[in-house]
């Protein structure tokens, strides 16, 4: 339970600028101080938790950083939280749903908040740490949990840790450990490197490479670790904190802002109904925090009435564990063998035969949410998607309940936005621009209206085996794009095994992927404008270049592939789809294309008015479209 929510700031926010009717907003930054009791059956399910220092009142103890950004008139908001569960310590709401700038940690101008969009709905909103390693710096979120001990006295296990250079974080100088290594000087430390993971791992001798400190290496030499290789590192490992208790932290914090009386100091008001939106991580994130129980309180009330989970897939996280890694996200490439995808995925109930398991991601108890998952394409390539609308080995379509839907948002990338379409970073293709945001704004609108009146949002929509739409990697149809590198396999999801001494998995779900029409656009899902009325092929899946390792599936980017401009070009390339000045008359017959597609969206409230303005707009200045 909570005990305290400390606030050490209220600031008026963006200057005072108003926000719609909500009008202005403000800050209010603190930090909420709590308690669990080991004892309780909602508790127990804790990792370590029997392990860890108890005070007087034989409580674990625990402290979270909270932000929050309330209407300064109370009564102008709506009287609901949208809590956004961070993704590594970082807020990514206004960078994601408001289109905003990336990497802002700390909003404060009107810049920082993009278009608004989840501060005109009214909403206060929330976060609060859940990581205890989540950095701090620059206003990060994080938890302070105690360290477990057995009896007193250190717990040590050998453990895994992979990195990876220029591929998620940057080029790496240095390798940060997950847990701190037992001796400075640890004779049974073991590193390893290969190109790729099924590769047999080659040990650097020790006089490669050396310990910086407890929780870093680095190579010898001033050598720079290769673009893209693995490089693992086997260890002994002390002082697991108690990681879990995470889980606990973000369901008293919503909890109390909910039911607790005077929690209205912090939000301004009353509060009638809770939402919470994750992306990436933090939607696995709150997939786990589902099927753990944590949307219980400690009293049996149920802490968020909505969950929209984006571009999760089928994952979880690495976290209520001993010596979890949360920050590890399963691709094709990195991270194999860490504990990410376990069945059950989805939220049917669902039998196994690979595990001998039954069951659904929903606990059935009274606690479960209204949940809305959407994903782009790449998570139907790199993260198991299919698996969230089909049986475990991908041979039937599979009705869920009426309280879940299922999304995918077609040609679109892991983290939508990815610049310029020329930009291709470590990849062959040119990444994926295709900006999903306009279909999760709806959606979450639609969300909100689920969970205040009842009204059902729309019906799944996905690639489907019935309809044909829901296919085998190497059975999409992509037509053959001159110098286009193509993918046909998925990233594999298996039962998981022993993370610390992984082995190649003997059998693996069945993971498939959307079907393409003849310029390789997928056509099921939701079909955005930039889809339906095309410039470009635009993909989930991408693959490194040289000096990465070639033929490996791009981390989490997609592909675009621009259509030629007019016939003599495109015969000049040799490319078989139409070009622009062939699918389109010129600019008036483009925009009416548009139009048809965006009244659709409209009515089918996969769009809202707001982006559908934008789109046509931006139709009618489309710069490669002939007047």
């Amino acid at each position: 339970m909570l005990l305290s929510l400390d606030v050490q700031k209220v600031e008026t926010l963006a200057d005072g600028a108003p926000f719609g009717a909500a009008g202005a907003y403000e800050r209010v930054i603190g930090t909420a101080r709590g308690e669990v009791d080991p004892a309780t059956p909602a508790n127990k399910g804790i990792a370590l938790i029997d392990k860890a220092p108890r005070n007087v009142r034989g409580m674990v103890e625990y402290a979270t950083d909270v932000f929050i950004l309330r209407p300064q008139d109370p009564a102008r908001g709506n009287g609901r939280i949208l809590y956004e569960v961070n993704n590594r310590g970082r807020k990514m709401l206004f960078g994601n749903i408001a289109d905003g700038p990336q990497g802002v940690n700390d909003p404060k101008t009107l810049a920082d908040l993009g278009n608004g969009f989840p501060l005109r709905l009214g909403f206060t909103i929330v976060w609060s740490g859940w990581d205890p390693d989540a950095p701090r710096a620059n206003m990060g979120l994080a938890l302070t949990v105690p360290v477990a001990t057995d009896n007193g006295e250190p717990i040590f296990q050998t453990v895994r840790d992979e990195f990876v250079s220029g591929t998620r974080g940057g080029v790496l100088e240095t390798f940060g450990l997950s847990h701190e290594v037992a001796l400075i000087r640890e004779p049974r430390a073991r590193l390893t490197v290969r190109e790729r993971a099924a590769d047999e791992p080659q040990e650097l001798p020790l006089s490669q490479w050396t310990f910086v400190d407890r929780r870093s290496i680095r190579l010898g030499d001033g050598a720079k670790p290769r673009p893209g290789y693995l490089y693992e590192l086997r260890y002994v490992a002390k002082n697991p904190k108690v990681q879990g208790l995470g889980f606990a932290a973000t369901r008293d914090v919503v909890s109390w802002l909910r039911y607790e009386p005077a929690a209205a100091a912090a939000t301004g008001r009353p509060i009638s109904h809770a939402l919470a939106i994750g992306f990436s991580q933090a939607g696995r994130y709150l997939r786990n925090h589902i099927s753990e129980g944590f949307n219980r309180d400690e009293q049996g009330r149920r802490v968020f009435d909505g969950i929209h989970s984006h571009i999760a897939g089928v994952g979880r996280v690495f976290f209520n564990m001993p010596f979890a890694q949360p920050a590890r996200t399963s691709t094709q490439h990195e991270d194999n063998g860490f504990p990410e995808n376990a069945f059950p995925f989805s939220t049917a109930t669902l039998a196994d035969p690979l595990t001998g398991r039954s069951g659904s991601l929903f606990r059935g108890d009274g606690s479960d949410p209204l949940l809305i998952e959407t994903n782009t394409s790449t998570e139907y390539w790199q993260k198991g998607a299919s698996l969230l609308h089909t049986d475990p080995l991908g041979t039937a379509d599979v009705a869920l309940p009426d309280h879940s839907r299922v999304y995918m948002i077609a040609g679109t990338q892991h983290g939508g936005r990815a610049g310029a379409p020329s930009d291709s970073g470590p990849d062959i293709n040119p990444r994926n621009p295709h900006n999903p945001m306009p279909a999760v704004r709806a959606l979450l609108v639609a969300l909100d209206d689920w969970v205040v009146s009842g009204t059902p949002p729309p019906p799944s929509r996905v690639p489907t085996l019935a309809g044909g739409t829901l296919v085998e990697a190497d059975r999409t149809g992509f037509p053959t794009i001159p110098e286009a590198a193509v993918v046909h396999r998925t990233n594999r999801v298996a039962p998981p095994g022993d993370w610390t001494d992984p082995k190649p998995a003997d059998r693996t779900y069945r993971t498939l992927v959307c079907r393409v029409d003849a310029d390789g656009n997928e056509i099921a899902g939701i079909r955005l404008p930039d889809i339906a009325v095309p410039l470009a092929t635009y993909t989930g899946w991408n693959e490194y270049k040289p000096p990465y390792p070639r033929g490996e599936l791009a981390d989490r980017d997609g592909s675009c592939l621009p259509f030629a401009a007019d016939e003599a070009a495109r015969e000049a390339l040799g490319d078989p789809r139409p070009s622009i000045a062939e699918r389109y008359a010129g600019r008036a017959d483009y925009l009416a294309r548009v139009q048809a597609i965006v009244r659709v969206l409209l009515a089918d409230r996969l769009l809202l008015p707001e982006d559908a303005d934008r789109y046509l707009e931006r139709a009618r200045v489309e710069p490669r479209i002939a007047p």
